[in-house]
């Protein structure tokens, strides 16, 4: 029944991912707004007249489409992922523009250790389609999950190469899973399902549209412990892509290429302005990234102490810390700064801090744990 709420919830005209969280967060659950009087509604910040004559005209309407797309889902073997359910992907969560409401088709895990997305032009060069196929095949000793947009160019080959490599990838969508777009790649969309999945924030029977595209780029962008830019000209869903994971806190690596090619352009503009780091290969990238098995045991071994720490003395900021990975075990960055009310700068103080105490240990991708 919570989920005929949740759902319904994205039906009401206006109500978008901000103030669907803005709503929860005041009322406790989906159901509970659609059962909250006028008045209360109307305390709740940014809840005004408009939003409120919303709710109560359009529920009706709202839950029977929601109804529609729990049957439909069913029929498609598809989830849907509310933001406050345990199986949300926990790097997107954590960001105040994620979608509150996600529509999943596959079987790969959306919090594996090592997430990699790969973007680039629509128009990929010789070049370019050697680099991926290179860059996928290393990824292998990694066991990374490969993440793009399913578009012409770096993205499908990307996906492809996976599928190739025997790596699960995941295929970040415009338009609704019943609405594979382009067309062409369906066959493949079909494969990536079954080693992989395909995710979208957008209900059944949406046609893609070029708003979607900066949207599905967020995503993307959000799901990635690093971001590579194979080829790019000096605009498009690449660099967009780009701009986010720069927002977002995520490592952005870029292929150099040859001066004066169009689809390197892109590529030597985010190095030159320090919006990426030149990729030279996968090793190099992993040990930046702290992926190597045998940093994180020479970090263990300074840092992690044998005995149960105390933490009775702590500063305020390195308690709050250390209470939320007691609490939750391993966290990303992003996350402890966003439940803590640190912000990213005094936690990653904090956590350095307990890192030098022997209390916290780091892991690959930004990624903490208590000792």
């Amino acid at each position: 029944m919570s989920k005929l709420y949740q759902v319904a919830l994205s039906f009401i005209p206006q109500i978008g991912n901000v103030l669907t969280k803005q709503l929860i967060s005041y009322c406790g659950s989906a159901e509970q707004v659609f059962k909250t009087n006028r008045g209360k509604l109307l305390k709740i910040p940014n809840i005004g007249e408009k939003i409120a004559s919303l709710i109560a005209e359009h529920q009706a309407e709202a839950l029977k489409k929601a109804e529609a797309a729990l049957k439909q889902a069913e029929k498609e073997r598809a989830k849907i992922l509310f933001y406050t359910d345990t199986d949300y992907p926990q790097r997107l969560r954590q960001f105040a523009d994620s979608p509150a409401l996600l529509y999943w088709q596959g079987n790969a895990d959306l919090d594996a250790p090592v997430m990699v997305g790969i973007v680039g032009t629509r128009k990929a060069t010789k070049y370019g389609k050697a680099v991926t196929e290179q860059i996928v095949a290393q990824l292998q000793a990694l066991k990374a999950t490969i993440i793009s947009g399913l578009a012409y160019g770096i993205d499908i080959l990307a996906h492809r190469e996976a599928l190739k490599n025997a790596l699960p990838t995941i295929g970040v969508m415009g338009s609704s899973l019943d609405r594979i777009y382009p067309y062409e790649h369906a066959a493949t969309a079909r494969q990536i399902i079954a080693n992989g999945g395909l995710l979208t924030e957008y209900t059944f029977g949406v046609s893609p549209a070029a708003p979607h595209f900066p949207n599905r780029n967020r995503i993307i962008a959000a799901l990635s412990d690093a971001i590579i830019v194979v080829e790019a000209a000096a605009k498009g869903g690449a660099l967009i892509t780009a701009e986010y994971a720069n927002q977002y806190n995520r490592e952005v690596f870029a292929v150099p290429g040859n001066l004066g090619q169009t689809y390197s352009e892109g590529c030597n503009y985010l190095i030159q302005q320090h919006k990426a780091h030149i990729f030279t290969s996968v090793e190099a990238m992993a040990a930046l990234m702290n992926w190597h098995k045998d940093a994180q045991q020479k970090v263990r071994k300074a840092t992690c102490q044998l005995q149960q720490p105390t933490i009775l003395n702590l500063p305020k900021e390195e308690s709050e810390i250390y209470s939320l990975l007691k609490q939750h075990g391993e966290m990303h960055l992003d996350d402890l700064g966003w439940q803590s009310g640190l912000g990213v700068s005094q936690a990653a103080v904090a956590l350095l801090s307990l890192e030098f105490q022997g209390l916290v240990k780091s892991l690959p991708g930004k990624k903490f744990a208590l000792c």
